[in-house]
């Protein structure tokens, strides 16, 4: 496994320093979102990136219709509703199973350090992998056009590595505390809103290197269509606060095809 010097750029981001991540937590807690700069070395975001142009062949690309809620439809209400609203993702994806046993995102990945550094930053106990074989470490590739579109995650924490920014669109917006979900409050009327730009999202600037822990149980976010011919390319790593859980299998066949 290599070492956690040659893969984080421990200079810039020393994740091993209690004071730096008592900075990161507060920065995470206040604003549901932290960007740390160039936290892969050079050679480990090249390397990474050389691995995603080899294995694109890989990838298997979806376009799906969904709400901004990730529900069933609601037939009670209208289709304009912004319960039932359609928004549209497109993105290709290559699954764990995919990702090179030497990369660098698998030793990042496995590394107790960096799960050490997540705990602290996010309050969790202990994080572990997936238990089924696709859905710990993904690619996500976003060729022209392609995009994410406005949703709330399901899941308390996202965090994610930007492996190569497009020549324009690929932007990350959202809006921090627009629902609360555990308090059954769906705030449609904001959502209604924000779907016909009403309201403003904010812009996180994210360069290629840069790790990026969100939380988007609450913040609704999307990643705008990208432009140009260079495709956005993005390491998820995905972790659960329990033990043995996988994503469902309905969820697998509709993000990778297969089980």
């Amino acid at each position: 496994m290599q070492p956690l010097d040659k893969i984080v750029n421990l200079a810039a981001n020393p994740i091993l320093d209690a004071n730096f991540l008592a900075q990161c937590k507060q920065t995470l807690d206040e604003k549901g979102a932290l960007v740390l700069n160039q936290f892969l070395t050079p050679a480990a975001l090249a390397a990474i990136k050389q691995e995603g142009d080899e294995n694109r062949h890989l990838a298997y690309y979806t376009r799906s219709n969904h709400n901004v809620y990730l529900l069933k439809p609601d037939d009670s209400l209208p289709a304009t509703h912004p319960r039932n609203r359609q928004i549209v993702s497109s993105k290709g994806c290559i699954t764990d199973e995919e990702i090179p046993q030497a990369s660098a995102l698998r030793a990042l990945y496995d590394a107790p350090e960096f799960r050490a550094f997540l705990c602290a930053v996010l309050g969790e106990e202990r994080l572990y992998p997936y238990a089924d074989t696709l859905s710990s470490i993904n690619l996500h590739y976003a060729s022209a056009g392609q995009e994410l579109g406005w949703h709330f995650d399901n899941s308390s924490f996202a965090i994610t590595l930007l492996v190569q920014k497009p020549q324009a669109g690929g932007v990350f917006e959202y809006v921090e505390n627009l629902r609360d979900a555990d308090g059954g409050d769906m705030n449609y009327s904001a959502v209604e809103q924000l779907l016909g730009k009403a309201i403003e999202p904010k812009k996180l600037g994210i360069e290629a290197g840069d790790l990026v822990l969100f939380r988007g149980r609450n913040a609704i976010h999307r990643v705008t269509p990208t432009e140009g011919e260079v495709t956005r390319m993005l390491a998820v790593l995905a972790y659960n606060s329990q033990p043995d859980i996988s994503l469902s299998e309905t969820a697998r066949m509709t993000f990778y095809g297969r089980v």
